[in-house]
């Protein structure tokens, strides 16, 4: 948790926008550019660079619901909204699950996956990592990561800048330095 807990920590919107805007995805690889400094990170290295595991659920359920199967999505659904008697999968509203799954369920938006604020459904994918949160199995956070900024790099749609905190770890592993910490008035 010491990784997401130094609020000091994080880069100015400049470098995640140059970061996003220069990045490119491939074969599980991110590559990009920040401050003039080439960035090419896979899920071992970005695991090293914040020092973290690169172990355990690594699956992004988004790109691929099969994994889990129906009765496992139903299962998920059933126990998050509280309603054993559902008889489909769904997503979840924040104000049907339990106060220990609503903050989980935070915790996932802002640091696990980024969402924009005011998301308050619960899909599939966010179903997934509140369980696997809540029965304290491993996520493999670096293949989620990239995964999921694969897809904010690779469309058109509109997406928070997310892992600011985390990509300032990335940004300094390979000498660009931040122009302004989250917090600092400079």
């Amino acid at each position: 948790m010491e990784l997401f807990a130094n609020t000091q920590l994080g880069c100015s919107i400049p470098e995640l926008a140059e970061f996003y805007a220069n990045c490119s995805v491939t074969k599980g690889v991110v590559t990009t550019e920040v401050g003039g400094k080439k960035i090419r990170v896979d899920a071992p290295k970005l695991g090293e660079i914040l020092g973290v595991p690169t172990t355990g659920f690594d699956v992004y359920v988004r790109e691929d619901k099969t994994v889990l199967g129906q009765a496992r999505l139903l299962a998920l659904s059933q126990k998050l909204s509280q309603q054993t008697g559902l008889q489909t999968s769904h997503s979840v509203k924040k104000g049907d699950m339990s106060s220990l799954q609503q903050l989980i369920f935070l915790f996932v938006i802002k640091n696990i996956i980024p969402r924009v604020q005011g998301c308050n459904m619960a899909d599939a994918m966010h179903q997934c990592f509140i369980d696997l949160i809540d029965r304290e199995e491993q996520i493999n956070l670096p293949a989620i990561m990239i995964r999921h900024i694969a897809r904010i790099a690779n469309t058109s749609k509109e997406y928070d800048l997310g892992y600011g905190f985390l990509l300032t770890r990335v940004f300094e592993s390979f000498g660009s330095s931040c122009r302004r910490k989250w917090g600092s008035k400079q």
